[in-house]
């Protein structure tokens, strides 16, 4: 309810500044936008939109596969946890920006839009999956020890299991990142197609309504992408639905 009443005040704001001609009339009436999505139909928006979808997909898939490792390897093998913890916040903290066109000039095609949608995956998926396996009962663990269980047995058999809100937390956010991450990599150019390059060429040419109904291509591929996700941990985790 909540949030159907929210977007309804978005829309109304957003009229209420096309109305107003803000900023020149840059702004479209959301109808505007609308109409001209429909015009251009899906051989305009599909192709784009699925180029886009498959680049942000392979990014999350490598980043939190990378991510979700190494944050078990810090677990199992305690000492290199400063390394690995370094690591992490320099990717974080690198502006991605500045490698994208160094990732593009060596390796050329969309390999740019994997890797950037991958990085802005990486830092939240192991901060969070650390924390997830690091939570895990003690109890639990002391009774696997008990039962002559190693470490790997503890690990499969409580931590994992513990690790799983947290990280299926971590991978809701790091699904629109990976759209924003693939996205940034189309922006750099060296490819012909995605939701990026649209929106590059929409803005060349000056197409203010297309400009914004590419960037609401955008916000409902990320919006997908949490929703399938938050599908996955509602199914995956159902105990932490029934606490909350």
């Amino acid at each position: 309810m909540g949030g159907a009443a929210g977007i309804l005040i978005l829309l109304a704001l957003w009229t209420l500044l096309a109305e107003l001609r803000v900023a020149g009339g840059t702004v479209p009436s959301p109808w505007t936008v609308v109409h001209t999505m429909y015009s251009d139909g899906w051989a305009l928006y599909g192709p784009n939109f699925r180029i886009t979808a498959w680049g942000a997909l392979q990014g999350f898939a490598w980043g939190n596969g990378l991510a979700i490792a190494l944050a078990v390897l810090v677990v199992l093998i305690p000492p290199i946890e400063m390394l690995v913890t370094q690591l992490a916040i320099l990717s974080y903290c690198t502006p991605l920006l500045a490698l994208g066109p160094i990732i593009l000039v060596v390796f050329g095609g969309r390999t740019p839009t994997v890797f950037l949608a991958a990085m802005y995956c990486f830092f939240t998926t192991m901060v969070g999956t650390v924390s997830g396996l690091r939570s895990a009962d003690r109890t639990g663990l002391d009774l696997v020890r008990a039962y002559g269980g190693g470490r790997w047995q503890r690990l499969y058999r409580v931590q994992l299991i513990a690790a799983l809100p947290n990280t299926l937390a971590a991978l809701k956010i790091a699904a629109p990142s990976a759209v924003l991450g693939a996205i940034i990599g189309e922006y750099l150019g060296g490819v012909d197609s995605g939701i990026g390059v649209a929106l590059t060429a929409a803005q060349t040419a000056y197409n203010v309504p297309r400009t914004w109904g590419m960037a609401l291509a955008a916000a409902a591929l990320a919006g997908l992408g949490y929703a399938i996700v938050a599908l996955v941990a509602r199914i995956a985790v159902p105990w932490t639905r029934a606490e909350a």
